[in-house]
């Protein structure tokens, strides 16, 4: 797999492999562990819990702004990638301290490593493949790299649930934690490998003094922040939202200032680079709902009964969530899956089973040998779909566009990731089939549309999103590499954010086909604007 590339390529891999098992562990687990009542989870609300992983998700993607201009300006790109991955360890084990307090302090802590991890080990990777030995193998490099992701992300949700189920939330949120130390231990030991590439590129006439950058980004961001969240009322649902948005205006107005700014020569790449970011917020959008959404579907409206022959096994490796027809405290739900709440939108509370068989028919409910009791499997498994898929489906995109290089046929860069987000559009047609297959979730789903609906944005997502991280390596004006990384995940967090809001629109639609047709609906115009853009991006592609 690593044939042709360079030796600092594996290194990366596996650092990012570990910081990432740690990453999904935590998001795999994090809206479950909100919205528990009933084994010591903080008891939110789906649209407070939504509202708090959407702005988490949000900012873990907008830090990477300052984690990439201070590692440009003056750390560098390996003390950047430990000074992060030590924050993260910390905060992930700090989540598995009891209390509203430390809940926000640990996500603070990962929000500020993960910005001076991401953008910094991505922006590495690409100067090593600048060298002309390797540079026709970068769109592969960064494939593989991504594949190292998912396979992180592939196996963690095991370890959660087994974790979870044995011994509680606190326990997991710390095996999240150990993964990320682990890979912080595997950088140390190889980062020699990368040494090359880490080089701080000189500053010009062109580019903003941090100091300035300070008074007229960062300050202007807090102020505006604070606006959004204290103003009377919301004007995008939430004052978390609104602040967020806010907060965001000033960083988008230097991003733009960058391309007024620039010279001659860079205009048109940072450009493109711009027009890229600002349409793939859609995408992010959409994928980043399999926290929320699409785990507000596994969780209530998938049948996820298990089949005898696989109990022994899945108990044994932990996968089992055990839930009981026996009538006890449990909070009301629509017909929809919805909670009930009171006057002071708190939920409402009555006797009965578990609220997984509010829409299961009675001949599946687990008789008296099963002592009332049915064996689930865990709904963090379903967040392992999607990085099974990146994983078996990496090399078999990587030797598809191998295939159509051969051939000449091979589509650009800007190419992949707009036929990436078509492919995403009709991932949302499969649940809008499960929404109808399953009376509007009156009764449950099939596990095979929600594994459908992952394989397809899966392929979507190989389009896109390593594609994309290639093309920020190879558009950007060398000195500003890291912060225009910076930049692709500032458009990520902005999609992130939007995920959350639409997610935390779940309960107000009351066919939930509407909801996905809205997911279609972005994910489809936004395809059509790259596919407009192709002619002008492929211009500037073939100059640099």
């Amino acid at each position: 797999m690593f044939k042709n590339h360079p030796k600092a390529l594996p290194m990366l891999f596996f650092t990012e492999m570990w910081e990432r098992f740690g990453f999904y562990l935590m998001l795999g687990i994090f809206f479950l562990y909100m919205t528990d009542t009933q084994t010591g989870g903080l008891g939110m609300t789906r649209a407070n819990a939504a509202d708090v992983y959407g702005t988490y998700i949000a900012l873990v993607y907008l830090t990477p702004f300052l984690g990439g201009l201070l590692a440009d300006r003056y750390l560098g790109y390996r003390t950047s990638i430990i000074i992060g991955g030590i924050m993260m360890a910390i905060g992930y084990l700090a989540l598995a301290i009891p209390g509203m307090t430390m809940f926000y302090i640990a996500l603070g802590l990962i929000i500020l490593g993960n910005g001076f991890f991401k953008p910094n080990i991505s922006t590495l990777l690409g100067n090593i493949y600048d060298d002309p030995q390797y540079k026709a193998h970068k769109d592969a490099g960064f494939s593989i790299f991504y594949m190292g992701i998912n396979i992180g992300a592939l196996f963690c949700n095991f370890v959660a649930a087994y974790v979870r189920n044995k011994y509680g939330w606190g326990y997991a949120f710390g095996v999240a934690g150990i993964g990320m130390l682990l890979g912080l231990i595997w950088f140390l030991f190889g980062m020699k490998h990368a040494a090359v590439a880490d080089i701080k590129k000189p500053m010009t006439k062109e580019d903003m003094p941090l100091s300035k950058i300070i008074y007229t980004v960062f300050v202007p961001a807090a102020i505006a922040g604070a606006i959004g969240w204290f103003i009377p009322g919301t004007i995008f649902g939430a004052d978390s939202t609104d602040a967020f948005i806010f907060a965001c205006l000033p960083i988008v107005y230097f991003y733009i200032s960058l391309w007024f700014k620039a010279s001659p020569e860079d205009k048109k790449p940072i450009g493109a680079l711009l027009s890229i970011m600002g349409v793939v917020v859609i995408f992010w959008a959409v994928f980043h709902q399999n926290g929320s959404a699409l785990t507000i579907w596994a969780e209530s409206y998938t049948d996820r009964g298990m089949p005898q022959s696989m109990r022994s096994v899945a108990d044994k490796i932990g996968i089992v969530e055990k839930v009981t027809t026996e009538p006890r405290e449990v909070i009301k739900l629509d017909a929809h899956g919805a909670p009930l709440l009171d006057a002071n939108k708190q939920p409402v509370t009555a006797m009965g089973p578990h609220p997984y068989f509010n829409n299961l028919a009675k001949d599946k409910w687990p008789n008296e040998l099963d002592c009332g009791e049915a064996e689930l499997i865990s709904t963090e498994i379903f967040q392992s779909i999607n990085p099974f898929f990146v994983v078996f489906l990496t090399p078999v995109v990587v030797g598809f566009f191998a295939f159509l290089r051969r051939k000449n046929k091979e589509p650009s860069t800007p190419g992949k990731i707009a036929w990436g987000l078509f492919i995403t559009a009709l991932s949302t047609v499969v649940m809008i089939g499960a929404v109808f297959a399953s009376s509007n979730g009156m009764v449950k789903s099939s596990a095979w549309w929600l594994i459908m609906s992952y394989m397809v944005i899966t392929v979507g997502e190989l389009f896109l999103s390593p594609m994309g991280l290639s093309l920020v390596s190879k558009l950007s004006p060398p000195r500003i590499t890291a912060l225009m990384m910076g930049g692709w995940f500032l458009s990520t967090a902005v999609g992130n954010k939007l995920s959350g809001v639409l997610s935390g629109l779940w309960d107000k639609y009351d066919h939930k086909a509407v909801f996905f047709s809205i997911n279609f609906l972005g994910a489809f115009l936004a395809a059509l604007a790259i596919f407009a853009m192709l002619r002008w991006l492929r211009q500037i592609i073939d100059k640099r």
